[in-house]
């Protein structure tokens, strides 16, 4: 073990390295609640100070635009897709259902984890399933793993659909990440929750939109107006789910505060 590491694991005082010119220096000033402070960067406040500066800077830059999962263009932060994997090999459910399709990588990010764990399936619905992204899952190599619906999520005869890509004893997990107002979302957690099998997982995207209602390309009235007030408003008349926050850790996320847990079934007396 290099010495500095087993000083730090005693506890003894080490040293700082000087810092060199061309780099900035490891402070940074924030003002929260019109309290101005300045904050190391290596401590624990620092970093998660960082972490939230990042992932609403990256969010105007359009970072999650710039990925692709197997030559499919996916828009999710790395850090949310390393913890939809992890995720997703810890439940190895047997259905995904995921509400909000785009070009589809999120579909064949899941469809991939899927095929490694030898079972189940991934069911994409959304309004509008543009006729090349069609072409691009339909032709992609893990297709034979996936089943679009184009539909309104929220319209009876687009559940009745899902439902019949569910059998029973299926476990379920579905992700929601299509229309991202409040309203369609607390409707979407009304109706899909119950599809969420015991111990598997409900997962809303875009919580984000609350951090960033200050940003230059952000919309109208999405201090209020956006997925994370429908899970609160969600949470708080459910007692099936709870947020689990071991898939937030990274800090950096698009989806804070939106892994939720369903509680298994309390044991009979």
């Amino acid at each position: 073990m290099p010495e500095v590491e087993r000083e730090r694991e005693q506890g003894t005082a080490v040293e700082a390295s000087p810092q060199p010119p061309d780099l900035i220096e490891p402070v940074v000033t924030v003002r929260r609640g019109g309290e101005e402070r300045e904050l190391d960067i290596y401590s624990q406040e620092g970093f998660e100070a960082l972490a939230e500066l990042w992932t609403r800077a990256g969010w105007q830059h359009k970072q999650s635009y710039e990925l692709a999962w197997l030559g499919i263009p996916i828009i999710q932060l790395p850090e949310d897709i390393l913890m939809m994997q992890e995720l997703l090999w810890k439940v190895r459910p047997d259905v995904v259902v995921e509400c909000g399709v785009a070009h589809g990588g999120a579909l064949v990010l899941y469809a991939s984890i899927l095929e490694l764990l030898g079972k189940g399936r991934v069911v994409g619905v959304d309004l509008e399933i543009r006729k090349y992204n069609r072409l691009a899952i339909e032709s992609h190599a893990l297709s034979h793993r996936i089943a679009l619906i184009e539909g309104d999520s929220v319209a009876d005869e687009t559940l009745a659909e899902v439902r019949s890509h569910i059998r029973p004893g299926d476990k379920v997990l579905v992700a929601l990440d299509s229309l991202h107002t409040r309203a369609h979302v607390a409707a979407e957690l009304e109706r899909y929750s119950s599809f969420v099998t015991p111990e598997s997982y409900l997962v809303v995207f875009d919580g984000v939109m609350r951090a960033v209602a200050d940003a230059p390309g952000a919309g109208p009235g999405w201090h209020d107006d956006n997925p994370l007030e429908a899970v609160r408003d969600f949470l708080r008349a459910s007692q099936d789910f709870e947020v689990d926050p071991l898939y937030n850790r990274l800090r950096v996320t698009y989806c804070p505060g939106g892994f939720l847990r369903r509680r298994a079934p309390e044991p009979a007396a």
